[in-house]
């Protein structure tokens, strides 16, 4: 059966400089829908490129010494590299430079010439230079740019024109009949009542006041401005010619099925780009997404990335610092579907640890390490069932449809939620099966088999699952539990794992914990600043000795607090699933303590006291809501609660009777 194509583009970045991850944002959008289209079986043709002419890149490469080819070739070989870096995997990297692009642009510049669609005029305005765009007066804010709130200069220019207006009503008509060509809603009413409505002014398409862009091949001192060299790449990348020989690409893709682009550009490519499109008589693309920003900072401070604010980061650098799935994540996960989203370094410090390493990354490393320690590794499904496992398989079964219908709908951050719900359920259901007490049961052996093939199931259609959004991640975990089971459409069913495999023998940690202070050091080496020194940490007092049986302590009363003031601390009883001593250290130990669904890193100063191994599978009480610090270099984020004796011997508080992991403490 033939596979249904499907065509989607992103915006072609402009070649004045490095893109921030702002705009790396886009590309990385863009990829996880293409990579889902394709696991769903279509035909993906999947572009994306560079926008080189333009008055600020003639200004940019002279200020360099350099011609304006030599500055595109350096900032467009720039733009790909940070596109191939994030793993994107588009089909054509276009470049406004190309001869295909530059040959067909000019000939739809003189067929819309020809049949009295552009027209030479003068104009005369306010024109900002960085967005090489002309405004009236009454479009200015402040009297500046209405798009980048700078200044603005009187500019009047011998220039074509294209006759927008002649198209307006039917354009009007479209929208209204095609509900979906405008997404988001808020975008299609932002166009429609404040540009197409209140009526149209035509569209200047040339320019004389400089010379890096394509000639007009009948008016030579005349250039081909950004509206129509830039847009028409949609089609000219798939071979479309304007005397009708398209190429094979052309007759397969179009009309695109998504261009997907920033908010702020949405009035390009939902006004001009339609029109002049009805004006070739070419069909329209089925819909414009226009995605909200992503902006620096968190809740109200946050703000625009800009280089005079010094706030910008780069893909790059969050990369070296995270790894490239983690910054997919994070920038796919953390985007709302119509508003804007923030990203920080401390933002992404507190997503890699609570959601990458703790919940997937913490469920597949215990998982594969149980599957070694208890069946060297074999994965064999013994059918020994219980009601718990039911809600796990249903749950699992019901992820594909689910995430079919937010991702037909673009939501791709509500897809990757409904995946981490998934994993958080998995992650329940190992509180639920306790497999570490099934292991002391020889009679219980078959059953342990199947709660771990259960888990690895599971861990196995959470990986499918993610593939779209963390290729490299779901390829290594897929990897780790040996499984050939990888095709996305067959993800309904629970079950599909094959017993008779093995997982791997050491299961290869995923995301690492990371630690703020450090972070916090390279960030502010990448920005040249000084970090403050680190607080001194504290740790529990050397003291060992045994106590006397019957020793009564009078502790010095603190002062008293109220009953709101108590009930501000949250207590939980945990579950110590890893246990290791702190490097360079003679008192800490370093727990995994698992409390509810999540697992908590707590430091404790008990090596005098405990080993790590006798550490590991011990119910402990924890305060759960106390803020991090770092000791010794190590983030701990909660308190396991002690006693101490009079000569200082510490002891671990427990529950009288076997709880789950997470019960509360009253």
């Amino acid at each position: 059966m033939e596979k249904k194509p499907y065509y989607i583009t992103t915006a072609i970045a402009y070649t004045s400089g490095k893109p921030h991850i702002g705009n790396t944002y886009e590309i990385v959008l863009a990829d996880s829908i293409a990579r889902f289209k394709r696991m769903q079986g279509y035909d993906v043709r999947f572009q994306t490129g560079t926008d080189e002419h333009g008055q600020k890149i003639e200004i940019k490469a002279k200020e360099a010494g350099i011609t304006p080819k030599e500055y595109v070739d350096q900032v467009s070989a720039q733009i790909r590299g940070i596109w191939d870096l994030m793993n994107t995997s588009y089909d054509r990297f276009i470049r406004t430079t190309d001869e295909d692009h530059e040959v067909q642009v000019q000939k739809i510049f003189k067929r819309l010439h020809d049949q009295g669609d552009i027209y030479k005029s003068v104009y005369k305005g306010k024109y900002c230079t960085p967005c090489e765009s002309f405004w009236t007066e009454s479009q200015l804010v402040d009297g500046k740019c209405p798009d980048c709130g700078r200044d603005v200069i009187d500019a009047e220019e011998e220039a074509y024109f294209f006759r927008l207006s002649k198209y307006a009503d039917r354009l009007i008509d479209y929208i209204n009949t095609h509900p979906d060509f405008i997404q988001p809603v808020s975008r299609k009413n932002e166009m429609m009542n404040n540009f197409l409505l209140p009526g149209l002014q035509d569209l200047c398409v040339s320019r004389t006041s400089f010379k890096w862009g394509i000639p007009v091949d009948f008016d030579p001192k005349h250039v081909v401005y950004v509206w129509i060299d830039a847009l028409s790449n949609y089609i000219t990348g798939l071979g479309y010619d304007v005397d009708g020989n398209h190429g094979d690409l052309y007759k397969k893709y179009w009309p695109a099925d998504l261009h997907l682009i920033g908010k702020d550009i949405i009035r390009f490519h939902t006004i001009y780009w339609p029109i002049m499109l009805m004006a070739l008589g070419v069909p329209l693309p089925k819909q414009v997404f226009g995605h909200p920003w992503l902006l620096v900072g968190s809740g109200d401070v946050s703000e625009k990335m800009s280089k005079s604010r010094g706030n910008v980061i780069y893909a790059d650098d969050l990369v070296e610092v995270f790894g490239v799935d983690a910054v997919r994540y994070f920038v796919l996960h953390e985007m709302p579907f119509d508003n804007d989203g923030s990203i920080s370094w401390d933002l992404m410090i507190e997503r890699n640890n609570s959601d990458l390493a703790n919940i997937l990354g913490n469920l597949v490393n215990r998982t594969v390490s149980m599957s070694n320690k208890y069946f060297g590794g074999a994965v064999e499904n013994t059918g020994v069932s219980e009601p718990v496992d039911a809600e796990l398989a249903a749950m699992g079964e019901s992820l594909k449809g689910i995430i079919d219908e937010k991702m037909e709908k673009l939501r791709v951050a509500d897809s990757i939620t409904e995946i981490f719900k998934f994993l958080r359920r998995c992650n329940k259901y190992v509180d639920e099966t306790e497999p570490w007490k099934i292991a002391k049961l020889p009679e219980k052996q078959d059953r342990l088999k199947t709660v771990l093939y259960n888990l690895l199931e599971g861990i196995r259609i959470s990986a499918v699952a993610l593939a779209p959004y963390m290729p490299e991640t779901s390829e290594k975990i897929l990897d780790m539990i040996g499984t050939k089971q990888r095709d996305y459409l067959a993800l309904g069913s629970f079950g599909l794992l094959e017993s008779g495999g093995k997982v791997a023998e050491k299961p290869e940690i995923l995301f690492a914990r990371l630690d703020p202070k450090e972070l916090a050091e390279k960030y502010a080496a990448v920005k040249g600043e000084e970090v403050p020194a680190a607080e001194a940490s504290a740790a529990a007092p050397e003291k060992a000795s045994e106590p006397a049986a019957t020793a009564v302590i009078d502790l010095e009363q603190k002062e008293t607090i109220s009953y709101d003031d108590f009930a501000k601390l949250q207590f939980q009883v945990g579950r110590i699933l890893e246990c290791k001593e702190v490097p360079k250290s003679k008192k800490l130990l370093c727990s995994q303590v698992q409390v509810g669904s999540r697992v908590m890193q707590i430091v404790s100063g008990i090596k005098k006291h405990y080993t790590a191994e006798e550490m590991v599978g011990k119910q402990v009480m924890v305060l759960a809501n106390l803020a991090p610090v770092t000791l010794a270099g190590v983030r701990s984020e909660g308190m396991i609660l002690l006693a101490e004796g009079a000569d200082g011997e510490l002891a671990l508080m427990t529950p009288e009777k076997d709880m789950p992991a997470g019960a509360g403490i009253s």
